[in-house]
């Protein structure tokens, strides 16, 4: 049996609808593992937030973090680590925006945010992760792996254009959802960081298989041998990846269900 890396985004992928693991998930991953395969986790999510799904698979599965920022190995040994210039993650914080627009920085140690939003702390219900408020003036531009701003579809195009503006390829700038607009260091994607872990395992692109469903995931699926988009996907990451497999929809557990038919479980 030739060994595979399987590779996912959580939410809008192997999460349900309501950001938990279905049980049909957690048998198929715990399956494959046994057989000697090999799982990895890739999300926009912080370290800590993304560490409880792992702790809830009970595999031993790596965790890439932040879209790339961080890799953790199965015994959470902090494999790598990139991060924003701390004068481009100034630039980002000082950036003009509308006051609904909600600044967020994470950082190695947690997640700050320039005021209090108690809608996000839905999305994370099901980890207990949160955040910390801290004025923008007071921001720490040392240690952080992304700048996460959240609103407004056209106020996050504008900010866009601003931080290309000032910093072209020193960032690199994406979408998690419509919604949210995430910038990190140039050269920083789950694409890469996946790429260094296939290395790291011994394993070519050929050997992996991806799961997604944002514009955050296009490198990661792009590079994988076997890429697969979600049916809930946005409408324009399919076009993006040559020859990539549209399935099901996450909230149908659709990952679990398209692996038991490649794996024969």
């Amino acid at each position: 049996m030739t060994p595979r890396l399987i590779v996912s985004d959580l939410d809008g992928t192997l999460l349900g609808s309501d950001h938990t693991l279905h049980e049909s998930t957690v048998e198929v991953l715990r399956a494959l593992v046994k057989q000697g395969h090999h799982v990895a986790l890739a999300s926009g999510r912080h370290y800590y937030d993304m560490k409880v799904f792992r702790d809830q698979l009970d595999i031993p599965a790596h965790l890439i973090s932040t879209n790339g920022a961080y890799v953790h190995d199965p015994e959470d040994t902090l494999l790598a680590a990139n991060h924003l210039e701390p004068e481009h993650a100034r630039t980002l914080i000082g950036l003009p925006r509308p006051p609904q627009v909600r600044l967020n920085l994470y950082r190695e140690s947690g997640w700050h945010i320039d005021s209090e939003a108690p809608y996000l702390l839905s999305l994370h219900a099901s980890t207990g992760f949160g955040y910390e408020v801290v004025p923008p003036a007071q921001m720490d531009t040392n240690g952080v792996g992304k700048v996460l701003y959240l609103g407004d579809p056209n106020a996050l195009k504008l900010l866009e254009a601003q931080a290309q503006e000032a910093h072209g390829d020193a960032l690199h700038i994406t979408y998690s959802t419509i919604d949210s607009l995430e910038i990190m260091a140039g050269g920083v994607n789950k694409g890469v960081a996946l790429s260094s872990l296939l290395e790291r395992l011994g394993l070519t692109p050929a050997d992996c298989l991806a799961f997604g469903d944002n514009l955050n995931d296009t490198e990661m699926l792009d590079l994988a041998g076997e890429a697969q988009v979600m049916a809930n996907a946005h409408p324009d990451l399919f076009d993006r990846i040559k020859g990539a497999e549209r399935i099901g929809h996450h909230g149908e557990a659709a990952v679990a269900v398209w692996l038991k038919k490649r794996f024969g479980l």
